[in-house]
């Protein structure tokens, strides 16, 4: 019976990017774990997938920690590589993770792809950029997991689990240095003070000078420091109780923003970029098991201070500035509860989160900007008194206060039946989001008499403008999910559908233009668009439907996994510019979109020490109905939703034992392929398909000490990673160029 549940577990797991996935068997029960992981000494860590990754009838991709060691995987950017259709764009700054699957993804506000780190959901994505020196494994979920996962789940979920010191003791050190005076430095003690409590430390420490140059100061514009620590704690007070806490801190001072304008070629402007974040978070995670049922209850504080200020202009002139300060803070309570009988599982949970933030979001006009963008809007030809502002700088001032709170309750039933896997899931969310805001400026200005000559005085006019408001939304879905797997020697196929979801809200980047336009509307100026539809956006829904398989050789030396998606989106949630030349950006809802395609995962291990990984993924993605109402956008590819995404690997291991002075040496090749990337909805500007190449030689040292050279885009292949426009002129940045640095690890 045993061996026959080591083989059915075998070819039920999912087979991404190298995913080598050990198990254990206790009571005839298959338990996933690390295959260095003692029996006395396994946790239920995916709580919500009763730790069987492939239990789960979508398309998943696990790095494990061989992979993760190998690669040097600290954060999400550097996983997603590895995934099929997953793309995470390196531009901007650290504010700046937008995650795109399948065709969907979001640049601004709420995203569509969730992060949960040792089962704590990250609630907003401005925070998910940050870096984790102990990650264990890397679980990526491509489509919809809103039913178990609710809110920022609408294109997948990213579960991120860190090393535990219950699993490993010892001591775990790295420095890196390379191009651009790049300098990693983590260290990470794991330590059992008894059998049942262990407790690890870990900090990095990251800076480098960038790779893009100012031209307006000759200084480099995305240098950044960076620092984090966590303290993770696992008690094991009984064999039904376990309690695990991890409290981090991470800091980030960062230049970023290195936009050039596509007319010149070159990045030049004349004011302070900058984004500075303080991130706080604490997750407790407590499970305790009764005798069929075992309930889980995860607790999380989220904190953000943050700061993001631009040249909004991005050019040597003095047009404006835009600063965005936030203090957002987060609890989220999660109660589950899952067990089992015979042919059935099931599992059940209440979920609750309430966020707030406080938002000051100033634009600055300057000399330039008033004149051009104000100025002379109201000064027409033949205007008989035309204005001049008093002041050459102008606040306009916008202050917010954001909080949001939700309610879900969620289900997952499954039964098998002989080689079939049922399970049928639901889920019933509600949310209420609120906004508070006011907008205030003051400032004064002359009108002249053009009617004689010269021009005189005609008249001083004071200008003060104070605007609050109070506005909310309540949004109420119910969420399906059914999937079916049938599993049979060596393969095992499985279909789904599900529903995805991504709340509504409200476009606070706007209202520096509407205090314009309440501006410009004292000076006769009829408004460019209609306030109260530009302020809000609705909910974005997709029907999802997908196929697939997986198989693995008899042998072993062969797996992979292939999958087939048709997904239609409703009022999918798009970041445009409002026509015209204005100051802001707005989240809005296209009619319809339809996305489909497939992906493919295989690892080939042709001979002892050589292992061969690739990952194809193609996307089509097209609106089917989108009318702005100038444009008819229906046909057109989705922007920024890459078509293919590619990643393949070779690499050699050579072990010389210990008798050498090399332990072992581990040669590796990799390539990673994105595009075409379209960059708006009329299709007229992309970027194509490229390619990067990058390699690295790991030597093994005695005393626990390895040596890994590295480089990154070796080719020095020229792309463009973000396409957009400010104030009516065009700006894109380039890729990071070549490459190399140097790795000192040290593990005990």
């Amino acid at each position: 019976m045993r061996l026959n549940l080591i083989a059915l577990a075998s070819l039920l797991a999912t087979f991404g990017i190298h995913a080598e996935v050990a198990y254990d068997v206790v009571n005839d029960e298959v338990l996933w774990s690390d295959s260095i992981m003692s029996l006395d000494e396994v946790a239920v860590t995916a709580i919500k997938e009763h730790n069987l990754i492939n239990r789960a009838a979508t398309a998943v991709t696990m790095i494990d920690s061989k992979q993760v060691d190998r690669l040097g995987i600290v954060n999400v950017k550097e996983a997603a590589m590895l995934v099929p259709n997953f793309f995470i764009p390196d531009y901007g700054s650290r504010m700046t993770s937008s995650i795109y699957v399948r065709g969907l993804g979001a640049r601004m506000d709420q995203p569509a792809v969730g992060l949960n780190v040792d089962n704590v959901p990250f609630l907003n994505k401005d925070n998910y950029d940050f870096d984790l020196p102990d990650i264990d494994r890397v679980e990526v979920f491509r489509g919809p997991q809103s039913t178990l996962y609710g809110r920022n789940t609408l294109a997948g979920l990213v579960s991120v689990y860190t090393l535990s010191p219950m699993k490993y003791q010892g001591v775990k050190a790295q420095a890196r240095y390379g191009s651009a005076n790049t300098l990693d430095l983590s260290v990470g003690l794991y330590h059992k003070l008894s059998r049942t409590l262990g407790m690890s430390i870990s900090g990095s420490y990251s800076q480098s000078d960038g790779f893009y140059t100012n031209s307006y100061n000759n200084t480099k514009t995305d240098n950044e420091r960076y620092g984090s620590v966590r303290w993770k704690t696992s008690w094991r007070p009984s064999e039904k109780l376990s309690i695990d806490n991890t409290a981090a801190v991470n800091i980030n001072r960062q230049g970023g923003y290195p936009y050039e304008s596509v007319e010149t070629g070159v990045i030049n402007y004349n004011d302070t970029c900058f984004y500075r974040r303080t991130g706080v978070s604490d997750g407790l995670t407590i499970n305790y098991a009764l005798p069929g049922v075992t309930l889980s209850s995860i607790t999380s504080f989220q904190y953000i201070d943050d700061n993001m200020t631009l040249d909004q202009d991005f050019l040597p002139m003095s047009y404006f500035t835009l600063t965005q300060r936030r203090h957002e803070w987060a609890i989220t309570e999660d109660f589950i509860a899952r067990g089992s009988k015979g042919v059935y599982n099931w599992l059940g949970g209440l979920f609750g989160f309430y966020k707030r933030g406080n938002m000051s979001a100033p634009v600055c006009f300057k000399d330039d900007g008033i004149r051009l963008l104000i100025e002379n809007n109201a000064n027409r030809p033949g205007t008989r008194y035309p204005i001049e502002f008093d002041n050459r700088e102008l606040l306009l001032g916008s202050d917010f206060k954001l909080p949001t709170y939700g309610l879900a309750i969620y289900h997952r039933s499954t039964v098998v039946v002989g080689n079939f896997t049922l399970a049928a899931d639901l889920r019933l969310d509600y949310e209420h989001t609120t906004l508070d805001y006011r907008n205030f400026a003051e400032t004064s200005y002359t009108m002249w008499n053009a009617t004689v000559e010269p021009w005189t005085v005609y008249q001083q006019v004071p200008v003060k403008i104070d605007e609050s408001g109070h506005l909310n939304r309540s949004f109420v879905e119910f969420l399906p999910k059914i999937s079916v797997e049938y599993s049979f020697p060596s393969t095992t196929l499985f279909a789904s559908f599900s529903k995805g979801y991504k709340a509504g809200g409200y476009n606070t980047q706007m209202f520096s233009d509407v205090l314009q336009q309440s501006l410009m509307a004292k000076f006769g100026i009829a408004p460019a668009y209609d306030v109260e539809k530009i302020i809000k956006y609705d909910p974005e829904k997709s029907m999802n439907y997908e196929i697939g398989a997986r198989y693995m050789s008899p042998s072993g030396n062969f797996s992979g996994s292939a999958t087939l998606f048709y997904i239609d989106c409703y009022d999918q949630q798009l970041t445009m510019f409002p026509p015209g030349v204005t100051t802001g950006r707005i989240m809005t809802n296209a009619g319809k979109t339809r996305s489909c395609g497939g992906e493919l995962s295989v690892l080939y291990k042709p001979a002892k020490g050589l292992s061969i990984s690739g990952a194809y993924g193609f996307t089509n993605a097209r609106f089917r109905k989108f009318d702005d109402g100038v444009n008819d956008y229906r046909g057109n590819r989705v922007p920024y939703a890459p078509q293919n995404t590619f990643y393949g690997s070779v690499q050699y291991d050579f072990d010389f034992g210990e008798s050498y002075f090399f332990k072992s040496l581990s040669l590796r090749c990799g390539v990673r392929g994105v595009g075409s990337i379209y960059w708006n909805e009329a299709n007229d500007l992309k970027q194509p398909f490229y390619a990067l190449v990058d390699a690295s030689a790991l030597v093994k040292l005695p005393a626990g000490l390895s040596f890994e050279l590295s480089g990154e885009n070796i080719l020095d292949t020229k792309y463009n990673v973000f396409y957009f426009k400010s104030i009516g002129n065009s700006f894109l940045q380039r890729g990071k160029p070549a490459r190399i640095f140097g790795t000192l690890r040290y593990t005990i």
